[in-house]
Parts: structure tokens; sequence; C-alpha cells
């Protein structure tokens, strides 16, 4: 019996295999490759990133795309250096109140996107420049983060990533709203047909969204100790391409967040490469980051294209044969 391994899985299992074999291949390559601080360090350095792709993952899964990511972890960052270190609020306050921020303007760009029928993409795209105009207007230069106890929370960077991973698995999989994202992804028309909430999951994506980008933005803090408006400029599009490593139908309804975790993995082991290497410059991970997006995008075209040749009506093959 021929073990035959479901479509839906099989960017999933690429994205896998190219991400244990590139680090198998490191590994035999460089002798420290293989420890303990390196391993941890794809986490950690990446927290802010995995964040960001984990919001930006249920809005691909829904049908729809979020260019703000990268602005709202630069304004996010900002405000809380301003919060603390110039207008004196505790940490424990100032922190919520930013992500609540954050959750609310994600939720006003679904809004946006589903009541007025707008084009996420151009909504999403006014949403990067007002939030990275916001940051500015706030402080042109960067701001030290001085509290006594901000700086021991470097650490938990990567506690925080994990942590938001496994709700996020958790609500793809197993909630009625993870259910809802990918039947609205799938098929928004045919979701309404089945009444479900298409309108009240669509705003939650992008408040999930936005929660998670100003998460990001709060580890961005953690890592610097300090804010920064210009933070995440571009981070939109290494999360994006995170999630497209991840094995994510750009057209929706398709993906998981396991696999988002894994595209960061891969992101992160290609940067730790060329640091390895010594003589490459840092560029280099943005032409390989390229280069296995497409590869992924034309796996997804051909997963598509077979899935779309087996639903074909046998009436309908019958005459192409004739």
């Amino acid at each position: 019996m021929r073990f035959a391994l479901p479509r839906q899985y099989v960017p999933l299992a690429a994205t896998t295999a190219v991400c244990v074999l590139l680090y198998a291949a490191a590994c035999w390559r460089y002798p420290h490759f293989f420890s303990w601080p390196v391993l941890a360090n794809f986490f950690t350095d990446n927290a802010f990133l995995g964040l960001a792709a984990l919001g930006l993952t249920f809005v691909i899964l829904s049908g729809g795309i979020d260019l703000s990511v990268g602005a709202v972890i630069g304004c996010t960052s900002i405000l809380v250096a301003t919060l603390i270190s110039r207008l004196n609020v505790h940490p424990a306050l100032a922190l919520p109140a930013v992500m609540l921020l954050g959750t609310a303007f994600g939720a006003w760009m679904g809004v946006l996107t589903h009541v007025f029928r707008l084009p996420p993409f151009l909504v999403t795209l006014a949403g990067m420049f007002l939030a990275r105009g916001v940051g500015f207007l706030v402080s042109l230069e960067s701001i030290p983060i001085t509290h006594p106890w901000y700086g021991r929370l470097a650490g938990y960077s990567a506690p925080v990533f994990i942590g938001a991973w496994l709700i996020a698995v958790y609500v793809a999989q197993y909630t009625r709203f993870g259910r809802n994202v990918y039947a609205v992804g799938g098929s928004e028309s045919s979701a309404l047909l089945m009444g479900l909430p298409v309108g009240r999951t669509k705003v939650g994506v992008y408040a999930l969204s936005g929660l998670c980008s100003s998460a990001a933005g709060i580890v961005y803090t953690f890592y610097t100790a300090s804010g920064n408006a210009s933070a995440g400029t571009t981070l939109e599009l290494d999360a994006i391409a995170a999630v497209v490593m991840g094995g994510t139908l750009l057209s929706g309804g398709v993906g998981h967040v396991a696999g988002t975790l894994l595209g960061v993995l891969l992101y992160g082991i290609i940067q730790t490469i060329v640091v390895f290497e010594g003589t490459l410059s840092s560029w280099w991970t943005r032409i390989a980051i390229g280069l296995l997006v497409l590869v992924f995008v034309l796996l997804q075209r051909l997963v598509q294209a077979r899935a779309a040749g087996s639903q074909r009506p046998i009436g309908s093959m019958e005459r192409t044969s004739s």
C-alpha cells in the first residue's frame, strides 16, 4: 500500500525538509553551528519577526494581507520608550496600553476592509504610512529605556514567541474562530451561505494581527532596550516571506501556523549561515530568501493546479478527451 501525503500538507512537508537539510548541512560545514546558543539565537534574534508573522498568518489564511505590521512595530516601540522613559509610566501599565492600541488599530483596518469593501492591500498600505508617520511624530530619534528592571526582559523574547506560537496553534486548530478563518479564506461566499460570522472573523484577524505586531514591537524593546520609530522597516516583507515559506497559500484557506514557525527558523538559519561564513555580504540573506519564496510559491501553484484538476467533473473530462 502506497502512502499518499494529503495535498494541503505538501508545502509544510517541503518546508520541513528544506529546514532540516539546511540545518544539517550547516552543522556539517561549521563545527560550532550545532550548539545550544546558536539554536536559542534562532528564536531570540527573530522573536519580533515571528510574532508579526503569527498574526499575519491568520490574515493570509482569511484571504487578506496586512502591510502595516512593520510600521506598527516601530510605532509601538517608540510609544513604549516615550511612556516609560519620558512620561515615567510604569511598564506594567505602558505595555498593555500599547498592545490595546495596536489591537484597536488592526480592528479599525478590518472594519474598513469589511464594511466599506475596500481592498486589504490599500487599507493596510494606508495603515502602514499612518503608523510610521505617528511613530516619527512622537520622536525622530531613538529613545533608550532606562527603567531599573526593563533590561532584564531581554531574555524573555524567545519564551514570549514560543508561548504566542503555542496559543496561535491552539486558536487555529481547536477553536471556532480558527475554523471560521479557514472557511472565510477558502470561500467567503460559501461561508456566508453557511451562516458563519464573516464580518466578525475578518475584523478579528486584523485585530489579532495588530495585537501580534504591537507585541512584536514590545519584544523589540526587550531586545534593544530602546524604542525607534524606524524599527521594523520592510519587516512586513520578511513576515510575508516567513508565512509563505511556512506553507500558507497566499490565496487563503490553506496553511498551518506550525509552518510559520518553520519559516521563521529557516530565515534564522540562513542569516546565521551568512554570519558563520564570514566572507559573504548580509545581502545574501535577502537573495536566498527571495529564491526560496519563489520556489515555495511555485510549489503552491503546482499543488493548487493538481487539486483543481482532481476536482474537475467527469463529464468535462470526457468532453476534453473527445
